[in-house]
């Protein structure tokens, strides 16, 4: 055998070699660990996402006490008005105006008899 094909056949089996043992040491030792990693991240995700929960339900719940009843009165009486206008408003855009005798007769700048 010539030299160079020597030194092929070394270098072509210290590769090989090295790559066995590479994935041996991936398959037995990196691979396992990691999984166990893996797991315990999960485990420790899954108890502080179930810890913040609880915190926000109980920050909220604080929160909501603290409030005076009158702001939930008021809050509530705001959005309502709100949204009855946007629907009314919403309504006359797509169907158009509707007039409504009772309604006009109700306005107090309204004349009597639906006659102005």
């Amino acid at each position: 055998m010539a030299i160079w094909q020597d030194i092929l056949v070394h270098i072509v089996v210290t590769a090989i070699t090295v790559l066995v043992v590479l994935a041996a040491f991936y398959r037995f030792v990196l691979r396992p660990y990691i999984d166990r990693k893996v797991e315990e991240l999960k485990a420790a995700g899954d108890r502080v996402e179930q810890r913040v929960r609880q915190g926000v339900k109980e920050g909220v719940q604080e929160g909501l006490m603290d409030l005076p009843e009158s702001t939930f009165k008021e809050s509530t009486r705001t959005f309502l008005k709100f949204g009855s206008g946007l629907v009314e408003n919403g309504l006359s855009s797509f169907l158009g105006s509707f007039d409504d005798p009772e309604r006009r007769d109700s306005r107090p700048d309204s004349a009597p008899n639906g006659q102005r």
